[in-house]
């Protein structure tokens, strides 16, 4: 078969779930009357874990959109729908199927966001009669080849510095080479709790038009049985929203989101987050494009230094590091379990059904809203699985179904490295646990919550106080070592042996009974 070069065969372009961006690699230098673009929604990628349901509807949803945007633009597009009889149950299944009428030289696409769906690609590709090429995603902003030479010869991979080398990459907040207000980084003024009186305000909203019902009616009838709950659906699908929404965070959020952004409050699921990591993850907004919005609002005195620099940073800091270590680690890093955790995931982590207001809220909101924010989710449903010895991949497998923005390259680090110190510190410099007092601090949870905060042991006691200290005895051969966890085990060794004996009897009576919790 003759080459596209010769110009007597197509491009197949595919263009995956999360690629939904015009400026896309695989798009750039090729001719839309000499390719053709293919996107599928397969029973695999739909399948893997148990996706909530406004998940598998966003993507569905916002990939229709998108292939009815590259139709107007001159591209030629086969789209497979979940539903049709017809469409196969894998992506690479679906490009041998059109390989096999002939008439194309090469497929072209951008690398795939996670190892599992590269390396089928890759596999696949060995038996099609074309070469595969592979572009890099240019949407980041460090490459592979420049995290791993940033790592290289490291002994210990921070965020912090990898962080302040993106800031001088991108110039955002720098003067010159130091950065705006004389320091990186602002967290400190970053920890207040929130007021139930504050005006909150709401992340923009979108009204489903027909394409957008049509894809919901279909997960129900195709998914009805997974996570999560689909009415109210209101995410935005299409480029065009995406802005919306990013503008109305950025007049409305962002002045207050450096303050409030660790703060939990009940019957307040976004406070003032951004809610836009969905819409970046699956392409609809460049980061780039959105550090530049909110770092303008600092300069047209719209918004502090504080809540600018605190949200850039999770975009080309921790979002960008975490690509990174995805990429960087070594293979089978979901399999990782440093601690030796296994006990099975609750069944509360599906229902919300637990007198732990911390978790019932973080769990509903994330039934309701496929969302929960980082502290929710770094603080409480992932503090109560690694205290409580949760099998980290279950953990991992959890998170990556029920939340909007979930794909695995950032899931899955901030999963295993971060909230479960799975991978034993390659990510992290110690593990994220605390006692119920964090969640009260920034929190009004533990005022509604069947157990007291106050209470250290015994009945009616919080669950994470005694959970607490049991997992720094139950892990103290691996972490005791830790120099940011010497002050906790020096006071652990100052207690009275009734006092342990307390803390240690109460965690595994709270074990013991983890599912009626």
């Amino acid at each position: 078969m003759q080459s596209s070069e010769q110009g007597h065969d197509k491009d197949l372009i595919v263009i995956l779930g999360d690629q939904l961006s015009e400026d896309i690699s695989s798009l750039q230098g090729r001719s839309p009357a000499r390719s053709v673009v293919l996107m599928a929604e397969v029973r695999e990628e739909a399948g893997y874990v148990w996706h909530h349901k406004k998940k598998l509807a966003f993507v569905f949803s916002a990939m229709r959109h998108f292939a009815e945007r590259l139709r107007r633009a001159g591209w030629t597009v086969l789209y497979r729908a979940l539903a049709d009889p017809a469409t196969r149950a894998s992506l690479t299944e679906e490009v041998s199927a059109v390989l096999a009428a002939g008439g194309f030289g090469r497929v072209v696409m951008t690398e795939a966001g996670e190892t599992r769906l590269k390396q089928a690609f890759e596999r696949a590709s060995a038996d099609w009669p074309v070469p595969l090429e592979i572009c890099a995603d240019a949407r980041f902003l460090a490459s592979h080849e420049a995290f791993a030479q940033w790592a290289e010869g490291r002994k210990q991979l921070r965020m912090e510095y990898f962080y302040r080398e993106m800031r001088r990459k991108t110039g955002l907040l720098m003067q010159a080479d130091q950065p705006e207000g004389g320091q990186w980084n602002f967290d400190a003024d970053n920890r207040k709790a929130a007021k139930a009186d504050l005006f909150m305000p709401q992340p923009a909203r979108f009204v489903p038009d027909a394409i957008t019902q049509e894809v919901l009616e279909m997960v129900e009838r195709e998914r009805g049985d997974h996570f999560g709950i689909l009415e109210g659906f209101w995410f935005a699908v299409t480029r065009e929203e995406a802005l919306v929404a990013l503008e109305q965070f950025a007049s409305e959020a962002l002045p207050r989101f450096g303050d409030y952004q660790d703060a939990m409050l009940s019957g307040e699921p976004f406070l003032y987050h951004s809610v836009l990591a969905q819409y970046i993850n699956i392409g609809l907004l460049g980061p780039l494009e959105v550090c530049r919005r909110v770092e303008r609002a600092y300069y047209e005195g719209d918004a502090p230094l504080n809540a600018v620099e605190g949200f850039i940073r999770q975009i080309i800091g921790w979002r960008e590091y975490m690509r990174g270590i995805y990429w960087l680690s070594p293979e089978g890093y979901t399999d990782q379990n440093h601690l030796g955790a296994q006990r099975d995931l609750p069944q509360f982590y599906w229902t919300g059904e637990t007198g732990m207001a911390c978790l019932a809220a973080a769990i509903g909101q994330t039934r309701q809203e496929a969302y929960a924010h980082h502290i929710q989710r770094l603080m409480v449903t992932g503090n109560f699985a690694m205290l409580a010895g949760i099998d980290p991949k279950q953990v991992h497998e959890w998170y990556l179904a029920v939340y909007a923005d979930a794909y695995e390259w950032v899931e899955a680090p901030n999963v295993i490295g971060m909230s479960q110190f799975a991978d034993g510190g390659f990510l992290g410099s110690k593990p994220y646990a605390s006692s119920g007092n964090y969640i009260n601090k920034m929190s009004d949870y533990c005022a509604g919550c069947t157990y007291s905060v106050s209470q250290k042991t015994g009945e009616g006691a919080c669950p994470f106080n005694a959970l607490y200290w049991d997992f720094l005895v139950r892990n103290e051969g691996q972490l005791r070592g830790n120099p940011r966890l010497g002050q906790m085990y020096a006071t652990w060794g100052r207690m009275s042996e009734t006092k342990q004996r307390d803390y240690l009897e109460s965690a595994a009576k709270t074990l013991a009974a983890i599912e009626t919790l």
